[in-house]
């Protein structure tokens, strides 16, 4: 099935190459334009010459970071979008959903009110994996080991309810209204003022938290006939949620915990995607990762090309667009079951 082309005519392969050549493309221009267009080819022939110029600095500390997490963060967030839709077999299902984007919104954020991030660099994707994990862990002791889709759905819900009324509870307790506009912001979602060290914090708890979903295919592909039959084929399923739950953790508490709260990237993205790929859950993986990294990069250029002095968060660009779609999705799923 997997060499097998689908309705488009395009086999796996040939998806995967469109989408990469797709992201290099994105990737230049997201290097080149801004408010000021960069001289590319002159800024990293400078960059790499012993005396830096301006527009080297530019590149390599505004430019360059802001573009690779803009990458990461949006795979990230498409990748696990796809695997919580084939594991909770729910197309309306996000990275959110079971708690992972707001646990580590509640746990950035209170690291950020201690101040903690002042004194140890590590901290706040440290408290923003550790968030997530803690939302996952409250949702999955909440459902009970054997839950059903249902119940951990209601459980995820419940959690999500309780981290958010906790973010809110800090934001009414912060000791100054700096403190609150800059917990405000952050929770806006945005790519921009970040540097090397950040794409470093968020680069090694991503690729741990990719190599746990990877392999994870089969299983998803396996659950779309049903959980008695993805048993029957040998899939141990309470293994494979507590795996994927810890994968999901590590990568979307770390995303979140650098750029805070972006919306609607990991529900739209597969959804986009998913009928290039046949619906099948296995191949709809790396596409999203890609699909992720490529949506978000285009926001972030998008933010870029407003006038300057009115720079809109590019977690407010992806909201504004992902809530009308998901609006969508409803209805068309009403018109289904009708």
């Amino acid at each position: 099935m997997n060499s097998s082309r689908t309705n488009t005519g395009l086999s796996q392969g040939g998806i995967i190459t469109m989408f990469t050549l797709l992201l290099l493309l994105l990737f230049f221009v997201s290097l080149t334009l801004g408010s000021n267009p960069l001289p590319l080819l002159k800024a990293a022939a400078d960059a790499v010459s012993e005396s830096p110029t301006i527009i080297s600095l530019i590149l390599t500390e505004i430019r360059l970071p802001r573009t690779l997490i803009a990458l990461l963060a949006g795979a990230t967030l498409g990748l696990c979008g796809a695997v919580m839709q084939g594991l909770l077999r729910n197309p309306l299902a996000s990275p959110g959903l079971i708690g992972s984007s707001s646990g580590a919104a509640f746990g950035a954020v209170l690291v950020l009110y201690l101040g903690i991030t002042d004194v140890v660099q590590l901290a706040l994707p440290v408290g923003g994996m550790l968030g997530s994990l803690a939302a996952m862990l409250l949702v999955y002791m909440l459902a009970g080991r054997d839950a059903s889709i249902i119940t951990l759905i209601l459980a995820g819900v419940a959690i999500n309810t309780l981290a958010l009324a906790l973010v809110s509870l800090i934001l009414n307790l912060a000791p100054s209204p700096y403190a609150v506009q800059e917990i405000a912001l952050w929770m806006l979602g945005s790519v921009a003022d970040k540097g090397m060290h950040d794409f470093w914090l968020l680069l090694f708890p991503t690729l741990i938290g990719w190599g746990l979903l990877a392999g994870s295919g089969k299983a998803l592909d396996a659950l779309t006939l049903g959980e008695d039959t993805a048993h029957t084929l040998g899939f141990n399923l309470p293994a494979i949620r507590w795996r994927l739950f810890l994968a999901l953790a590590l990568a979307v508490g770390a995303a979140v915990s650098i750029t805070g709260a972006i919306g609607f990237v990991g529900l739209v993205t597969p959804h986009l995607i998913r009928p290039l790929v046949g619906h099948q859950p296995s191949r709809l993986l790396t596409t999203s990762a890609l699909g992720g990294a490529a949506i978000l990069l285009l926001a972030d250029i998008l933010v870029r090309l407003l006038p300057p002095g009115q720079e809109i968060k590019v977690g407010v660009i992806t909201s504004l667009v992902g809530a009308p779609f998901f609006l969508y999705l409803i209805l068309k799923t009403r018109r289904v079951q009708l």
